[in-house]
């Protein structure tokens, strides 16, 4: 028993020593005052009076970089962002992250931080670029309130897309005859003339399937295409699958990817009363390096097989 209370003891001894307090947390603060005006300033553009929040030796660092000899932006540079955003964005919108509010911290050895949590909207007007996403910046204040840090931790991939966009990029090749566009030529054919396992032989065995009524993010398998396309030529009777214009394969230097996008008219008749039917398509097949197809999308509107 002696054994057990000294271990106890020990413990609560422990924990004692284990947890210090450091400063306080405010949820409303002078310093949030200062940092939310001057980010209402920075948004609408108003140079000046994002100065006034901001110490003469601000600096402003990206929290994400890993250049280990950044040296920050300075005061002048981030005042010149401030008419870069009036001048290049539209359609501005800087609120707080639904369920988030900014925080303040003062620190037992005099030092203040403001952290924030917002979402970022707007569009790049020259590229058309949407940016949307949430943003998080902490701030140091100094002895007179004025900003005089300010690190940012954002997505910077949407910066890089606007920057590549300013001029004309390759992205590969399209090819109007090509032995995948001949792949979804003689998959077609098989179907048109019900010689399924032809048709499936040419899509891997995990290949995926997907299209424009399911949900986003849904897919189905090789079997259960299988079982839905049985029950559909079961009320069908194929006529005839036409192409419309000629299909394109693209090669595409980024990610290595392969797509056919091909259109066509399924020409149908409906067994039970002998309505004819045509049903428009645009498909789009994705190819491994063997040729063979390892995902379909599939844009077509069913609601056409119910026509009166």
């Amino acid at each position: 028993m002696k054994n057990v209370f000294f271990t106890a003891l020990m413990l609560l001894v422990a924990l004692g020593y284990s947890q210090k307090n450091n400063g306080k947390v405010f949820n409303e603060h002078p310093g949030i005052d200062a940092v939310n005006n001057m980010l209402e300033a920075f948004f609408e553009g108003d140079a000046d009076k994002v100065a006034s929040y901001l110490a003469d030796d601000f600096k402003s660092y990206n929290g994400t970089g890993i250049n280990k000899d950044a040296k920050g932006n300075s005061k002048e540079q981030f005042l010149d962002r401030v008419n870069f955003w009036k001048e290049n964005l539209s359609y501005v919108s800087f609120k707080p992250t639904k369920g988030a509010y900014p925080d303040a911290i003062e620190y037992k050895d005099g030092g203040i931080w403001v952290q924030t949590w917002n979402h970022l909207k707007a569009m790049h007007n020259k590229t058309g670029v949407k940016i949307d996403m949430p943003t998080h910046r902490l701030f140091k204040l100094n002895d007179d309130s004025k900003i005089e840090t300010m690190i940012n931790y954002y997505n910077e991939r949407v910066f890089w897309e606007i920057g590549q966009s300013f001029g004309d990029r390759k992205n590969g090749t399209i090819y109007n005859h090509h032995d995948n566009i001949n792949t979804v030529r003689k998959m077609m054919n098989a179907f048109e003339n019900m010689d399924l396992e032809t048709a499936y032989s040419f899509f891997e065995e995990d290949a995926r399937f997907n299209s424009l009524e399911m949900p986003d993010g849904e897919t189905m398998s090789l079997e259960e295409v299988k079982e839905r396309n049985s029950k559909i030529m079961e009320e069908f009777e194929i006529t005839s699958i036409d192409v419309v214009g000629y299909p394109d394969y693209l090669e595409y230097d980024m990610r290595d990817a392969r797509a056919v996008q091909s259109w066509w008219k399924f020409r149908m008749t409906r067994k039970a009363d002998g309505k004819k039917i045509i049903l428009p398509a645009l498909y789009i097949h994705d190819f491994d390096e063997e040729g063979k197809i390892i995902r379909s999308s599939s844009y077509i509107s069913t609601k056409v097989l119910e026509a009166k």
